[in-house]
């Protein structure tokens, strides 16, 4: 997959066949703008689709987990494994710069999409899915290295804002397009493969646009320092003399310093927040909120489109006025407040509309410093060797992912009653709306007094305990409770006798209490059951007709009956589930906002982190003088372009 490099003298012939143009995509010249923007266009959308393809899971997050049977904590240890494959490829990425970037972005774009659209959505099992996600990972960091040095390659300096604000639009466009098109999808297409065979399609389109399309510089021109537009000239012109190879020695070296790590590291970590919305709002809002799938992708859509909008806004901003530092400064402080709005509503919750607000701040002020940051870091990476973009970008891709992978593995720590809830929540929800009357009743029963009852059903403590419970949960009065069990208490034996006698023989004396052959049967019973002499037997059936025993009974009746009827209502399993599962779900609801309002607060300190790292990144932080470093560069430039045509003369 390598692209040969161009000898010094050496140039592309202005018309190759169609398929060797299928591979050859080096430009020999500097593209005019119509060109220029739409090799841009290409890129941006290829890197749109790329991020959709990435985070489509995360719309269906809970639908594949029910179906694979994957617990929350397995689901996250995915995205773990596809992020730590994707660092280490992202290092590889760095070959790009000298192997061309073109190529690798169409072949990516290719196995990006037969994964997704034919690989994942058939995966029978948890293990060939996560191999899958991982392969997925992999192409996907090499490819999302490639494609903003392919940016730089046709931004100049100047317009490196705008260029990178488009870029970045692919990350937050292609979670934008996995929220808007779920949103509007699921409805009417529950079954999670859809979505996935929807973008698997989008995907081959792209790849179609960008395998026809695409080009990208010479190795000559891309490793040049342009910071406008009127350095194409002299670009063009050194050229000739330019030594590729030269260029790249000791290009890893270079990349290894302060300035290019350390923003690194602080802008991935500046993401924590946008990484977990990207692939867990919908375990967020369903686990804390209680909201739907299309509901929960709906909220998100208004973060994805603020951060849109300020991307491409500040980019041009900070273009004309020649400055990133105050942007990322000024993008910061906005998303801290929007991110501590937001980690508070964690446990005093908002209504819908209050978060998309939480929701536009906080995205507004990431957009703002993301875009200042990605020209501003290409600019860093410059300062020590052009010809090493996509070095420099490989280094950040590598720390990226590596954030992320830690970051997805420490959620999960942070975070353990979301397990629970994605696990077990909906199940038990289902159960205790389906059973909610028969659950009132078995639940107003201390479980040390259930597990009673179920052990042994003449508990006579056990269940005077127990009706006394049902009859509080009926709205019995604190006295007509403590009656209901004084008179299981007082009128045990009859209690028993009647549980014992067949009900079809007590309706008999019922209707007649002379009737020998029913009298005869009911001593028989409780002679057999009760182990009592039949003298004993025949007292205590007479008492039954006792006015006070039959009052006491009446009232113990009418309770045991809404036990009876509780206990044969809810199936056994459901009730096993319920019981083993139930307790753990009500605290983990109760701790769930909690530990999630700690993890907003991680993510809000990870914000903070990124502010001393600014100071060390090229460019100024005043637009005077920026504009005068950049036309003390052109003057030198003119200079050197004389020279070199002096010298050609």
């Amino acid at each position: 997959m390598t692209t040969r490099t161009l000898s010094p003298h050496e140039t592309t012939p202005a018309r190759l066949p169609v398929v060797h143009r299928l591979w050859d995509r080096r430009l020999p010249h500097y593209p005019a703008n119509g060109q220029r923007y739409r090799y841009l266009a290409i890129t941006v959308l290829a890197t749109v689709v790329l991020y959709y393809e990435l985070y489509i899971q995360g719309a269906v997050a809970t639908q594949i987990m029910s179906d694979l049977h994957l617990s929350f904590t397995s689901f996250v240890l995915v995205s773990v494994v596809g992020n730590l494959v994707g660092a280490f490829a992202s290092l590889f990425a760095g070959l790009a710069d000298r192997w061309g970037r073109a190529n690798l972005v169409v072949v990516g774009l290719l196995i990006t999409a037969l994964l997704v659209g034919v690989g994942l959505p058939h995966a029978p099992n948890k293990a060939l899915y996560t191999t899958l996600f991982a392969m997925l990972g992999l192409v996907e960091g090499v490819v999302l290295v490639a494609t903003p040095a392919l940016i730089r390659d046709f931004s100049p300096q100047v317009g490196r804002g705008a260029a990178m604000g488009f870029w970045t639009l692919g990350p937050v466009l292609g979670s934008l397009v996995v929220t808007e098109v779920s949103s509007h999808t699921l409805p009417g297409h529950p079954d999670w493969r859809f979505q996935f065979h929807l973008c698997g399609t989008i995907g081959a389109v792209v790849w179609l646009v960008a395998l026809f399309g695409l080009r990208e510089l010479s190795p000559a021109l891309r490793d040049q320092l342009m910071v406008s537009l009127r350095d194409r000239a002299l670009i063009e012109a050194r050229a000739a003399g330019t030594d590729p190879e030269q260029a790249l020695k000791g290009h890893w070296r270079q990349m290894l310093r302060l300035d290019v790590v350390g923003p690194a590291f602080a802008i991935s970590v500046f993401l924590l927040l946008y990484y977990v919305l990207s692939g867990f709002a919908v375990v967020y809002f369903a686990t804390v909120y209680g909201y739907s799938s299309a509901r929960a992708n709906s909220l998100a859509n208004w973060y994805w489109i603020a951060n849109a909008v300020a991307l491409v806004v500040v980019g041009v901003l900070s273009d004309r006025l020649r400055v990133r530092k105050p942007f990322m400064v000024l993008g910061t402080t906005i998303s801290l407040v929007g991110t501590v709005l937001f980690a508070l509503s964690a446990t005093h919750h908002q209504g819908y509309h209050t978060l998309a607000v939480y929701f536009v701040l906080g995205a507004s002020g990431v957009g703002m410093t993301y875009v200042a940051w990605m020209a501003g870091f290409t600019e860093t990476v410059e300062r020590h060797n052009p010809a090493a973009t996509a070095t420099g970008l490989a280094v950040w891709g590598w720390i990226l992912r590596l954030v992320v992978t830690v970051s997805l593995a420490v959620l999960t720590l942070v975070v353990p009653a979301t397990s629970t809830l994605a696990d077990h929540g909906a199940q038990v929800q289902e159960l205790a709306a389906k059973y909610r009357e028969p659950l009132g009743v078995l639940q107003s029963l201390d479980p040390a007094t259930s597990k009673a009852i179920s052990a042994d059903p003449g508990d006579v403590p056990a269940l005077a305990e127990a009706l006394g419970e049902v009859a509080r949960e009926q709205g019995a009065s604190p006295a007509r409770a403590r009656a209901v069990s004084a008179a299981v208490v007082e009128r045990a034996p009859q209690l028993a006798a009647v549980r014992v006698v067949p009900p079809p023989t007590l309706a008999a004396l019922r209707a007649d209490p002379a009737d020998p052959v029913a009298g005869s049967a009911a001593v028989s019973a409780i002679v057999e059951k009760l182990h009592v002499t039949p003298v004993q037997a025949t007292a205590l059936l007479r008492s039954l007709a006792d006015p006070a025993v039959q009052s006491d009974l009446q009232l113990v009746d009418g309770y045991a009956t809404v036990l009876k009827s509780a206990s044969t209502a809810v199936p056994a399993a459901d009730l096993a589930y319920l019981r083993a599962h139930g307790a753990q779900v009500r605290k983990a609801a109760e701790d769930g906002p909690r530990q999630w309002r700690t993890w907003w607060w991680i993510c809000a300190a990870g914000q903070l982190l990124l502010l001393p790292f600014v100071f060390l990144m090229a460019g100024r932080w005043s637009p005077r003088r920026a504009r005068e470093d950049e036309r003390a560069h052109e003057a030198g430039n003119q200079r050197e372009l004389a020279a070199l045509e002096g010298a050609s003369a």
